[in-house]
């Protein structure tokens, strides 16, 4: 039998891709997807992929029936406010937003700029990046999103960090390099797209507030990310700057990064000698689940560049969540995301 899920807030792009990818899932039911301004038009009228994949239709938050699977799809900051009302509809949730990524209710403050409404229930949530947390998500019941830009960032340092190569008292300087889609299906005048086609502008030079994701969970405190848009529609390019200790060689280096690629069935290490895509490129990953990472070494000084690059609706947020689903239900992590990507798009 299969497993019944719905989502909370489905019309925008990480719903869709959500929506998108339960479809094809061998073990789920999609039993209902909700929107208040799209309230009873059909799904694939705003997600036109979607056509002839189903013939649901979007209904009130209200109407939601119980199910075994609550997948939240909000903006930041609606889910906080009602998930006593989310939890009695499910016994597992899994929120795609940033609301209770942070695990100190202040950091929210910090970060976000104002209180959260629900500090109870921030330590009830698993991060929902499973590098990280694999065997908390085992039988969990309530896993939270992960930012697209802080999920590059962890899963660039996340070798580094584990196999303890670099120097955590130095700074770590990450440029992020991102595509249109992250900022959302509403848009802004930013995301106007004469303002935003064949731009490089740095949006956020330091401050952004996925940065607290990286200090929590890598404990990172030393570090500062900046965000560029260039011209893509998905993607993320991270590109993370730091000091190895002394004595770390490029050895060490390959041993910690196929460590990762092994233990992580989505991360694969790209550093080619031959090809075109010799180091981590977005545009290849568009639609699939994977991360791809890559190193270079100054070992005249100690300055290791780690890359990765996601595609930021689909690790960065959806995948990650169906990816977090299978582990909650002790199922194949990589059920339902074996998509590989296009070549060439």
């Amino acid at each position: 039998m299969s497993t019944t899920v719905s989502i909370i807030g489905g019309s925008g792009y990480g719903g869709g891709e959500l929506l998108r990818l339960l479809l094809s899932h061998p073990n789920v039911e999609v039993k209902q997807v909700t929107s208040r301004s799209h309230l009873g038009e059909y799904v694939y009228q705003v997600h036109p992929n979607l056509r002839k994949r189903t013939q649901l239709k979007f209904v009130d938050p209200a109407q939601v029936e119980p199910v075994e699977v609550l997948f939240l799809a909000l903006p930041h900051g609606k889910a906080q406010g009602k998930i006593d009302e989310y939890a009695a509809l499910a016994g597992k949730i899994v929120d795609l937003s940033a609301d209770f990524r942070l695990k100190d209710a202040a950091n929210y403050q910090k970060w976000y700029g104002e209180a959260h409404a629900a500090p109870e229930w921030l330590g009830k949530f698993v991060y929902g990046l499973p590098e990280l947390h694999r065997a908390e998500m085992a039988g969990a019941s309530y896993i939270s999103g992960v930012g697209c830009n802080a999920t590059a960032s962890n899963l660039a340092l996340l070798p580094l960090v584990k196999a303890e190569l670099i120097d955590l008292s130095a700074p770590v300087v990450i440029e992020l390099k991102v595509g249109s889609s992250e900022g959302g299906a509403e848009g802004n005048p930013g995301s106007h797209h004469p303002e935003r086609a064949n731009v490089i502008r740095t949006f956020s030079a330091f401050g952004h507030r996925h940065t607290a994701e990286v200090i929590q969970e890598l404990g990172v405190s030393n570090v500062s990310l900046t965000m560029t848009s260039v011209d893509l529609v998905r993607g993320v390019l991270a590109t993370a700057h730091a000091t190895v200790k002394p004595g770390v060689a490029n050895k060490d280096l390959w041993k910690a990064y196929r460590a990762a690629a092994t233990e992580n069935p989505f991360v694969r290490v790209v550093k080619e000698q031959r090809g075109i895509y010799r180091v981590p490129e977005p545009k290849i990953l568009a639609g699939s689940n994977y991360a791809d990472l890559g190193f270079e070494l100054d070992e005249s000084n100690g300055h290791i560049v780690s890359i990765c690059a996601i595609d930021n609706l689909m690790k960065g947020a959806s995948g990650s969540a169906v990816q977090c689903m299978n582990l909650m239900l002790g199922w194949d992590e990589t059920l339902g995301l074996e998509f590989a990507g296009l070549h060439p798009i």
